[in-house]
Order: C-alpha cells, then structure tokens, then sequence
C-alpha cells in the first residue's frame, strides 16, 4: 500500500507494535483534540473530551480487530465494525431539538461521526489518510461557518419562531407580510408552548419580493417584522 507518511517514519510504522500503537493512539488523541477544541470554543455541547474519547474508542477498535486478524489470519472486523454503529448512536442522540423547534448539534454530531473515522483510519495505520481527513474535516467546521452564514441569510426561504400576545392579531400579521412581499409556506402551532397561554407559531417564509431579494437580508427583515407592536419575540430557526 501507498502510505508515504508511513514509509517516512519507518517500516515499524507499518507495523503493529508497541511503539507504532503509541503513535497511533497519541495522534488520535492530539488530533481529536483539535477538532474538540474548536467546538468547545463555539460552546457546543459535545467538546474536547467528547472527541477525544470518541476518536480513542475507534482507534483501540481498529487496533485490536488488526491483532486478531495476525494471529487468526481471518479479515473479520467485528469490533471495528459494532464501534462503528456505536458512534453512530452517539451521534443521533447528540442532536437535540429545543422548544423553538431549532435542531441543534448536527454539525457537531457529524464532527463525532467523522472524528471516529478518522480515528479508524489511525488504528490502521493509514496515516496520510487520517491527516488529510483532518485537515478537511477541520477546515469545514472551522472556517466554512462565515460562508454558511451568508448563503443563509440571503436564502428566499427560512424559518421562524414567532411569538404573538394573542392568537387573535395572527391574521394580522399574515397580512401585515404578505403586504411586504413575503409569502406564508406554512404555520405550524409550536406545541412546547401549548397549556402556557403563549401564541406562539413556526412560520415558515419565502420571499416574493424582487425588492426584498436584491437588498434584503434575513437579520433585516426580521428585524422589521419585531417593531410590530403585537409581535412579542420573533427569530430566525437556524437549519
């Protein structure tokens, strides 16, 4: 196999040893901790130890199906493979959906998914896979964020979370946006807020406007729709 990191280190490298387990193992744990810190920094739920943790667990994986594999010569990866599902698990139940109806953590929960990946492909010995998916996995949490955000926000189409102080003025409002050019896709009851006495809805917008679509961003539009005086709260549910 191509391995040129590999070859640079040294055959023992290749091999499953002591030492070429301690570098795999430390460069899981060095390389997840990246990635863990740059979510901890955005205050995500899953952080440093997470990633860690989860990149460790996959590494240990892959290293023990590959020493079963030398001394029963059979290419069976059982443990890889269940860690595989497990960290799938992990990853679901990572993703949270709050009383807004926003879904948070999935990028976080497809950061887990890949660290463990990642961590697969270290406990094999691949290291120049492993350091390019890294790298690639890195520079799409940490640097894409801004271009997200702008195609984002000026989207014909989002979501948001409204609050009314009365069921009563809703009619108002739909007329109130279809009169700035915006078109009503759908409204939905929020039903974390039904025995509270709130008239709270998720509206779901696309803008019709032509006006709106050359100078209008999501932040601006909300923001005018909030000086209605019967709207309590509104925001943007982020995807």
């Amino acid at each position: 196999m191509f391995e040129p990191i590999g070859k640079l280190l040294g055959e023992w490298s290749l091999e499953l040893n002591v030492w070429s387990v301690v570098l795999r193992v430390a460069l899981s744990m060095i390389l997840s901790a990246v990635i863990g810190c740059e979510r901890s920094s955005k205050r995500h739920s899953a952080g440093l130890r997470t990633f860690i943790v989860v990149s460790l667990g996959m590494t240990l994986a892959m290293i023990t199906d590959m020493y079963i594999f030398t001394l029963t010569d059979k290419n069976i990866f059982i443990i890889s493979g269940a860690a595989v599902i497990a960290i799938a698990t992990i990853t679901v139940n990572s993703i949270l959906f709050s009383s807004k109806n926003q879904i948070k953590g999935l990028t976080t929960s497809a950061g887990l998914w890949a660290v463990g990946l990642i961590g697969l492909t270290l406990g094999a010995g691949l290291y120049t896979v492993s350091l390019i998916g890294f790298a690639a996995v890195l520079i799409c949490m940490a640097f894409f964020t801004g271009i997200e955000r702008y195609l984002k926000n000026r989207s014909n189409h989002f979501e948001v979370h409204l609050e009314l102080t009365s069921s009563t003025d809703l009619r108002d409002f739909i007329t109130t946006i279809r009169r700035l050019g915006l078109i009503v896709d759908d409204i939905e009851v929020n039903p974390a807020y039904l025995n509270s006495g709130l008239a709270v809805y998720t509206v779901s917008l696309s803008i019709n406007s032509p006006e709106l679509k050359k100078y209008k961003t999501h932040k601006e539009i909300i923001e005018a729709l909030s000086t209605i005086e019967y709207v309590s709260h509104i925001e943007e549910i982020s995807g």
